[in-house]
């Protein structure tokens, strides 16, 4: 019997759901807050009662503290669920729970700023003999400190933003005369995007791997992970398709880097779910990266190799709970894949598609997970993030879970707003892919191949809806009309189009 009786999920959409489907499994109430853009969304719906928390800009809602905090005491609950984005690494917040006496699922608040900022994040990880990217060990103060770097390091070079992430404050040099601009440009990001313009510089890895692991520890010092998961394929710095295990990986290295993950968690008297992300080269050298302080968005693929429920082990360590299980217990079985699905048009530099989704089919079968929280009818609003669901499948070969996940993105059919559904598909087609030889520049490296149809298919989809709106205009007009309803499917299912229907 849980312990926690009721749980506000202060956040949205898909993460909001996912969150909510463990609590009713464990008997748990849920609360929904929502903004106005959100007063139809699906996490209103599913949950136990729905308070409403202000307009639509994040800042006026999901990112306001006070409101969060006046709702959880006014309806009693227990604890606060943070989800991934929003106020999940956000040390005040979690600050203001424990002032207030409701349980925060998350570690603490001094570990979510040290790790939370990079900067002192790598200072950590240095000191507990963990191998960091060669960069700087403090905030870049004038463009001269970049130019001395660099006669130190050499080029290339990233600027990042101190307390990023998601992409935003970040600026590859490769020459110096890019200094500048480059530094200038990742500064205004940042502060716009985090309220803070510290950035700092890494050596930039050359053909890098994002691999990450999974990483659960509790109040009691016990820490393990739960093995790696590969995000190479990503576009502006964020990530598409991820899978475990990872093509890169060997059983040593997996190990390894294992072992180094639960160190550096340990290294901060970490407690929770979190992941410690590396850069691994061809050479398998592997490098920290960053710590993510909460659930990603990617732990689906973790639960389906592994079979355990992530964020019931969130809620079970915030209850004061051992973990229920060691290192020698966790196995990997099969081969899982996530395919991020965002509501934006990848032909047009992935560019937000906002708007109303008119028909929706989710793929279903054998070994495919969709999480997601748009339904037909539903708006798909501006203000926040453009990924509207997560599709996972799992197979028992890695050459099996691309297959299915090629059938499962073949009968996932959105129409009303572009998707990224159509490119997913030409990734697990890719040759490339296929064979696990792939690193971050993956889109770049295989763009004409990821983006060629797009002119093919509009002129053909067009010639064949027009054919196919002139046949129902004439069978309305006839009794018998059998063989002209024949004659428009047949025309209908030669387009590329149908499979947006």
């Amino acid at each position: 019997m849980s312990q926690i009786k009721k749980i506000l999920v202060a956040n949205r959409g898909e993460i909001a759901i996912r969150v909510m489907r463990t609590c009713r499994e464990l008997d748990i109430e849920t609360v929904a807050v929502y903004s106005e853009a959100d007063r139809t969304s699906l996490h209103v719906r599913y949950a136990h009662e729905a308070f409403y928390i202000g307009e639509s800009p994040s800042n006026e809602s999901y990112l306001n503290i006070d409101k969060i905090i006046d709702v959880a005491k006014s309806c009693g609950a227990d604890a606060i669920h943070p989800g991934y984005g929003f106020l999940s690494e956000n040390a005040e917040f979690a600050k203001r729970c424990t002032k207030e006496g409701i349980i925060f699922i998350g570690p603490t608040p001094d570990v979510i700023v040290t790790m939370g900022d990079k900067i002192q994040a790598r200072e950590a990880m240095t000191n507990a003999g963990i191998p960091v990217v060669p960069g700087t060990k403090d905030k870049i103060t004038s463009e001269k400190e970049v130019h001395d770097v660099i006669k130190e390091i050499g080029l290339p070079i990233m600027i990042k933003a101190s307390a990023g992430g998601g992409g935003k404050g970040m600026r590859l040099i490769q020459e110096e005369s890019e200094v500048i601009s480059a530094v200038r440009a990742a500064r205004s990001e940042a502060l716009s995007s985090f309220g803070d313009d510290s950035v700092y510089i890494e050596k930039y890895i050359t053909s890098p791997h994002h691999i990450e692991f999974q990483i659960l520890a509790d109040q009691h010092g016990n820490v393990v992970h739960l093995f790696e998961r590969e995000c190479s394929v990503q576009r502006r710095h964020q990530k598409m398709i991820e899978e475990t295990p990872s093509p890169l990986m060997t059983p040593e290295l997996r190990d390894e880097m294992g072992k180094c993950a639960v160190d550096s968690a340990k290294a901060v008297n970490y407690v929770g779910a979190g992941t410690i992300e590396f850069l691994v080269d061809n050479n398998l050298n592997y490098y920290f990266l960053e710590m993510n302080t909460r659930l990603q968005v990617e732990h689906p693929i973790t639960e389906r190799v592994t079979g355990i429920d992530l964020v019931k082990q969130q809620i079970r360590v915030a209850e004061g709970d051992k973990l229920e299980f060691k290192q020698e217990d966790l196995i990997q079985k099969g081969h899982a894949i996530e395919c991020r699905i965002y509501a934006e048009d990848p032909d047009n530099n992935f560019m937000p598609s906002a708007g109303k989704i008119y028909k929706i089919s989710e793929p279903l079968g054998l070994g495919v997970r969709t999480d997601g929280y748009v339904y037909e009818g539903y708006e798909i609003p501006i203000y926040y993030d453009s990924m509207i669901s997560k599709l996972i499948v799992w197979g028992k070969t890695r050459d099996e879970a691309i297959r299915r996940m090629r059938r499962a993105l073949y009968e996932y059919k959105i129409t009303g707003v572009k998707t990224s559904i159509k490119i997913l598909e030409r990734v697990m087609n890719n040759e490339n892919f296929i064979e696990g030889n792939y690193d971050t520049h993956f889109i770049e490296k295989n763009r004409e191949q990821l983006m060629s149809s797009k002119i093919k298919d509009d002129i053909s989809d067009m010639v064949i809806i027009a054919t196919f709106i002139d046949y129902l205009d004439k069978i309305g007009q006839k009794e018998d009309n059998t063989k002209e309803f024949a004659a428009a499917q047949s025309c209908w299912n030669k387009t590329s189009f149908r499979n947006h229907f």
